[in-house]
């Protein structure tokens, strides 16, 4: 299992609502920053997948907020796998103030890879360098 290093994000100033606070909204795209750097990390970013032809729509989404986040702090944005059978995918989140280590938001989003023509596909079956790839991501998050 390689070791995921966690994205980290300056909170921007339009991130955030007229109570100062980070929109809930910000939080999932978030969610996509740390999956698309922890595929970037395996070697298998969006760039290269959508260029093989394989698409990954999210399916589902489950966020819950747990401390505010403000502007100028910075968080670390955490992966890890929770689900992966080669043609559905679940990514665990976990998103802590860089600052002092709280976790601010917790959360999952479900995938499933798609053909050029929308159909599902196995990649165990089709892509199996991506397959194994996604394999060797963690499947925890790293201590704090």
């Amino acid at each position: 299992m390689q070791k995921a290093t966690p994205w980290i994000h300056k909170v921007q100033y339009y991130e955030t609502d007229q109570m100062q606070v980070v929109h809930h909204s910000n939080f999932v795209r978030w969610f996509e920053e740390g999956r698309i750097h922890a595929l970037e990390e395996m070697g298998i970013g969006y760039d290269r997948l959508e260029a093989m032809g394989i698409g990954i729509p999210v399916i589902s989404i489950d966020a819950k907020l747990v401390k505010s986040v403000r502007f100028g702090e910075t968080v670390k944005i955490q992966t890890a796998i929770e689900k992966f059978d080669g043609i559905r995918l679940t990514v665990r989140y976990r998103i802590v103030r860089a600052e002092d280590g709280e976790i601010c938001c917790t959360g999952s989003t479900g995938h499933c890879f798609l053909g050029e023509d929308g159909r599902l596909i196995s990649l165990k079956r089709k892509y199996p360098e991506i397959y194994e790839a996604i394999q060797k991501l963690p499947t925890d998050f790293e201590p704090m």
